[in-house]
């Protein structure tokens, strides 16, 4: 449980900054893609018996160059081109998977983790990724916000567009491999996509913005290990402690965006009888 909180904690930190300028960039549907497409390396890497973390990592980075470049062909549908490759590149994984006669239970780990499995070496090496992708974060902090707020201007001063979209597919394919072992690959996109979503909800500056998605994440990761642990042990239902984080991150998503929509209409509500009045 301890290696778990530390885990999830720095994933929370890691996806909780990157997540913001998936947000920023409205790049949800090709971070999806990243978490399917790092798949057939770790099922490649588990099946021959190699580190899951390499195998990751490999298929991470070939994949993140891969959709940087077919995505910025015009003769390219990119979401076609991003659903095509979502799903061809899954199945390879599914397929190598499905040679073991343990199929089902290995299939089962790769996609949702083994968080309360892991070790102190898986855990200094997601510290480890988190500190490179936070570091190119942190050192193309100016190109990186540039780009997403205004592309013309950004290519006007003389910045490489491909690079920086690199640079970003990159950070995401970290996060995938940082979390890939620990919560599977199925639930990463949770991680990277639901903090940040909840805090846009709730913020409107920038550092509001990524401070509430770290502490969403975190939150939501604790909230989630303990509502796991305490009906596993003491209850006798069995929680998956993944899933389970998951879950209750949907769930403060799902809080705060009702809560936002009633605001919302009762500030119409006052507003219109303000008129009439």
């Amino acid at each position: 449980m301890q290696r778990a909180i530390l885990i999830t904690l720095v994933l929370a930190l890691l996806a909780g900054v990157v997540g913001v300028l998936v947000q920023l960039r409205e790049l949800s549907f090709m971070s999806d893609a990243l978490t399917h497409t790092v798949f057939p390396g770790v099922a490649i890497a588990f099946a021959a018996g190699q580190s899951l973390f390499v195998g990751a990592l490999i298929a991470g980075a070939v994949s993140s160059v891969l959709l940087t470049v077919a995505t910025r062909s015009k003769r390219i549908d990119q979401d076609s081109f991003l659903a095509l490759l979502l799903a061809g590149l899954f199945s390879i994984g599914v397929v190598v998977i499905s040679r073991h006669h343990t199929y089902s239970a290995d299939l089962t780990t790769l996609l949702f983790g083994r968080l309360l499995a892991v070790d102190t070496l898986e855990v200094i090496e997601t510290a480890a990724v988190a500190l490179i992708a936070l570091g190119v974060v942190v050192a193309m902090r100016k190109e990186l916000l540039l780009r997403a707020f205004d592309e013309i201007g950004a290519e006007a001063m003389g910045y490489s567009l491909l690079c920086i979209d690199l640079a970003v597919n990159l950070v995401v394919a970290l996060v995938v491999v940082a979390a890939a072992r620990a919560v599977g690959t199925a639930l990463v996109v949770a991680f990277l996509i639901t903090p940040a979503a909840t805090a846009r909800l709730m913020c409107s500056t920038l550092t509001r913005l990524v401070a509430t998605s770290v502490a969403v994440g975190a939150v939501g990761a604790w909230l989630g290990l303990v509502i796991s642990y305490d009906t596993s042990i003491h209850q006798g239902w069995r929680l998956a402690p993944g899933a389970t984080i998951v879950v209750v991150l949907t769930a403060i998503f799902a809080i705060v965006a009702m809560y936002q929509a009633v605001r919302t209409r009762a500030v119409g509500h006052e507003t219109t009888s303000s008129s009439t009045t």
